[in-house]
């Protein structure tokens, strides 16, 4: 008889990881490393070290350890919120009438509403070990500014966050949780800043991107003693940290035979997807065995499906590193859409190689088409998603319905990262019937293309 599979899927926690998973360690071919821009030769630990903290310098550049011991007082932070459950989708399942099974690893069960506070929780407490007063940061929706304020909070650090501006003016209640937390926000690009004043004399009225606040949060942590500079998407490191959501969901599958057939994750920097698929990917890649791996990325900022293979910087302002991505080009501003967090320019360095390596697919998608998939979801799961995992819903329920159309039986993953309920100014215009489809132009790609450095190597 056919083991029942419950709604959802919970561990122990003592089945929370006692290492992450660092899939570079099982990559035949590995990234590009990151090239120092004025040398055009790989950064060293100590070039790195005057961005970010020493621990995490050591993170980044270790391509061979598979796994690294997660310390004990993250791991004891973790158990506020991990292990979080894998949900099986059976509502979602029957409104669609399809033979799929469907599964989510949730990841908004906890105040930052989203997967980002399991490395802010791993940044905040490196730079405490470190001695450090404080971090500077960027966020585009708001996630990560909030995960990381709330980690500075816990380890007494002070938290500067340069947040997108339209984010900031649609999203004031997330940036109010920040503050609650004790962090500074500030709109980027801004007036606080030498980058950010160049940026708003070249591009008056800009509404932001993640390019240009990171290239903010970089001038003020090399600027001020006893600060560095975090990141919650794009690195290695945060990958690294992130393999916790793939670890549990692969962990929580594994207890009831389920083998996935696809799995699909939102991509913007990259470390939903990253952490979501990294022990999967880890067997795809020692041949033990294969998956259908999908990135689901915004049409209006479509670095994958239509990015250039290429080193460029990660940052509009072009002072951090160079790094070998998948990019639009660093001076690429996206449209003001509610795709939020998604709207960076590149794409992770170790994502891009796998995707290069034609290991994963990536699809784009329109933000009306995700938001009619948000608002099915919620109606039957119960869930205001975020609109950024919204994407990886929408492709969830094609798929669904592909099986539908076929009658395959497959089993699908996705990541549900977030929840949406400071993202109500979208739902309401698409609900208002206010909400349009950007899909930059061929002109508009080559625009940024043309803002890239010219490296041959």
């Amino acid at each position: 008889m056919e083991q029942k599979i419950p709604y959802k899927i919970y561990l122990t926690e003592d089945e929370i990881p006692t290492a992450w998973y660092n899939l570079r360690a099982d990559m035949k071919k590995k990234p590009a490393p990151l090239l120092n821009p004025a040398t055009l030769k790989p950064l060293t630990a100590e070039e790195l070290s005057e961005v970010f903290c020493s621990d995490l310098v050591a993170q980044e550049l270790d391509e061979d350890t598979a796994y690294v011991a997660i310390p004990e007082e993250i791991r004891n932070f973790y158990k506020m919120y991990r292990p979080s459950p894998v949900v099986r989708a059976y509502c979602l399942e029957k409104k669609l009438g399809t033979p799929a099974e469907i599964y989510y690893k949730f990841e908004g069960n906890n105040t930052s509403g989203s997967h980002k506070l399991n490395s802010a929780i791993a940044q905040a407490y490196y730079a405490k070990k470190q001695g450090l007063i404080g971090v500077t940061t960027e966020t585009g929706a708001g996630q990560w500014g909030t995960a990381l304020s709330m980690a500075s909070a816990y380890f007494g650090l002070d938290c500067k966050v340069y947040m997108v501006k339209c984010s900031y003016e649609q999203k004031p209640f997330r940036r109010e949780v920040m503050r609650t937390y004790g962090a500074t926000v500030t709109p980027s690009p801004s007036n606080t800043t030498e980058i950010g004043r160049k940026i708003l004399a070249e591009f008056p009225g800009t509404t932001g991107s993640l390019g240009c606040a990171i290239s903010e949060a970089v001038e003020v942590a090399t600027h001020t003693e006893g600060y560095r500079y975090v990141l919650g998407s794009v690195l290695n490191q945060v990958l690294l940290h992130q393999s916790v959501i793939g670890l549990e969901a692969k962990t929580a599958l594994d207890k009831y035979g389920v083998k996935p057939d696809i799995i699909i994750g939102c991509a913007g920097g990259g470390s939903n997807l990253g952490g979501l698929i990294a022990p999967f990917m880890g067997e795809k890649l020692r041949g033990e065995a294969d998956y259908r791996i999908i990135a689901v990325e915004p049409a209006s900022c479509p670095s994958f499906t239509r990015g250039k293979y290429a080193f460029d910087f990660c940052d509009t302002g072009k002072i951090c590193p160079l790094a070998k991505m998948y990019t639009l080009g660093s001076g690429f501003i996206p449209s003001a859409s509610h795709a939020g967090g998604l709207r960076f320019h590149g794409m992770c360095p170790t994502l891009s190689e796998l995707y290069d390596q034609k290991m994963m697919e990536a699809v784009a998608v329109e933000q009306t088409s995700v938001f009619e998939a948000a608002e099915m979801f919620a109606r039957v799961e119960g869930i205001l998603p975020a609109p950024e995992s919204s994407h990886a819903i929408r492709v969830a329920i094609d798929e669904a319905l592909k099986c539908k159309e076929t009658g395959e039986k497959k089993k699908i993953l996705f990541g549900l990262t977030g929840t949406g309920y400071f993202d109500l100014v979208a739902y309401e215009k698409y609900n208002n019937g206010e909400m349009g489809d950007y899909i930059p132009s061929d002109e508009d790609i080559k625009k940024g293309w043309a803002t890239m450095p010219k490296v041959d190597l």
